[in-house]
């Protein structure tokens, strides 16, 4: 494709005033979303899961294990609240993308969420092992678009430093190994070339998905607590077999990461 020469430009590489505040706000829009539906105030559950692929919510759906959350005012998503741990998280199924996943997560915390924890599917990049297995995302190559309106520009956006220290080793005997590394994320998984893998792997990034750059300078810009990791679960199906969370879609070891993460919060805050 040949490249078109303008005098324009690119909006989203443009300067930005990183400190103006938004017009539109988050309060207004849940504000406006109750008042048109006729809804209450009342909280969401303190700990939220993102949970893009929609698998922990439809298996705790058909299990009976989970209510919606008929209070939960966002236009695009459902929120539904479920017992782990001994404590009621939200999970809000299928927010896929940069975007999308930092929207939900301000409604999220504007709605008296106080830590937000996304466990995408994602692909091998450098192996840490045979897949499936699970990545705490301590930093996120930001080749995408969401992050450029929160930060300014740079190759990483990170886990808050108080967080990663935190959450040594708080996975320790699970049944599925959850390990540090660096992710790639982006906004076109079916522009994954060759030449752009190359420069992930010569980063040093063990995976790649679709979310975690946005989130975490999201976090960075506002203060707000985001924790991310990586299910890595395909070899971005060039050899088959691809995609396998194994029993009952992962629920059960993605729900015990999120414990581990809610149980370190917890203890942390007593």
């Amino acid at each position: 494709m040949m490249a078109v020469m303008t005098d324009s430009v690119f909006p989203l590489v443009a300067p930005k005033d990183y400190d103006e505040p938004s017009v539109f706000q988050v309060d207004g829009l849940l504000r406006e979303a109750r008042r048109q539906r006729g809804l209450g105030d009342r909280a969401v559950p303190e700990v939220c899961l993102l949970d893009p692929d929609g698998d922990v919510v439809r298996h705790l759906v058909r299990a009976g294990r989970a209510t919606r959350h008929e209070d939960w005012a966002c236009y695009h998503s459902e929120l539904w609240v479920a017992d782990c741990g001994g404590r009621d998280i939200g999970v809000v199924p299928c927010a896929v993308g940069g975007p999308y996943a930092v929207l939900v997560a301000t409604e999220l915390h504007a709605s008296g969420c106080e830590l937000v924890i996304s466990v995408t599917s994602a692909g091998q990049v450098l192996s840490l092992g045979a897949p499936p297995y699970f990545v705490l995302i301590d930093r996120a190559r930001r080749d995408e678009g969401t992050s450029a309106h929160y930060l300014p520009p740079s190759e990483w956006a990170t886990l808050e430093p108080g967080l990663a220290t935190l959450l040594i080793g708080a996975f320790d005997g699970l049944d599925e190994p959850v390990v540090s590394g660096s992710s790639w994320t982006t906004d076109a998984p079916f522009r994954e070339t060759a030449r752009a893998i190359a420069a992930a792997e010569a980063a040093g990034v063990h995976a790649v998905e679709m979310e975690a750059a946005g989130l975490y300078a999201y976090a960075t810009a506002t203060g707000a607590r985001v924790v991310c990791v990586a299910h890595v679960t395909n070899t971005m199906a060039v050899n088959g077999d691809d995609f396998e969370k194994g029993e009952d879609g992962g629920t059960r070891r993605i729900l015990a990461v999120v414990d581990a993460i809610a149980q370190r919060r917890a203890t942390a805050e007593t």
